[in-house]
């Protein structure tokens, strides 16, 4: 997920890497919020469905990695036919829209937040305030890691404004992304 924000903001702009780094950021802390109001459950009920949700994540990467690296080609074979810029998530609401999904999907953040509660339940029960912390921090945690990488996305594109240097990156990106998804799968 960090891979598909920083290309995407290289590839874009540091607004849609922006709103791509919030989107997960939002989908951190709707799990954190799950976390605190039954992660030991959740992290149960997740237990026999974490292969199908890990084939369905490592799907939708292979989907994002095929398309970077189509429209990189299309747009350096053919400048005039590209994809229009405002298509896929080279929009800001398309890509928090779909780096929320990404990571909604992603069973690894349910299982590490899961565990996180489980963790704290050997002492005793935390307060609501603390809950609340808890949750607001994990979602500050992970908007300031995910715009970090957004910005050196950003600054990695402007670096990297030629015609070569875009495709280089896009292929680049595609190929770690497709690594990511077969780790995903292999893991499991």
């Amino acid at each position: 997920v960090a891979v598909l924000v920083a290309s995407l903001a290289a590839r874009t702009s540091i607004v849609v890497g922006s709103a791509a780094a919030l989107g997960v950021a939002t989908a951190d802390g709707l799990y954190a919020l799950l976390a605190v109001v039954g992660g030991a459950a959740l992290a149960r009920a997740i237990r026999p469905v974490s292969g199908p949700l890990r084939g369905v994540a490592a799907l939708v990467l292979v989907v994002f990695a095929v398309r970077v690296a189509v429209t990189a080609w299309r747009r350096h074979r053919e400048p005039a036919r590209a994809v229009p810029a405002g298509s896929g998530l080279a929009t800001p609401w398309r890509a928090y829209g779909g780096l929320l999904a990404v990571t909604l999907l992603n069973p690894a953040t349910i299982v590490y937040f899961g565990a996180l509660v489980l963790g704290r339940q050997s002492g005793s029960a935390p307060t609501g305030a603390a809950s609340s912390i808890f949750v607001v921090a994990a979602f500050v945690a992970s908007a300031s890691w995910q715009l970090l990488l957004a910005a050196g996305g950003s600054v990695l594109g402007r670096a990297l404004t030629g015609p070569r240097g875009r495709l280089g990156t896009a292929l680049a990106s595609s190929a770690l992304i497709l690594v990511l998804a077969a780790r995903l799968l292999i893991t499991a």
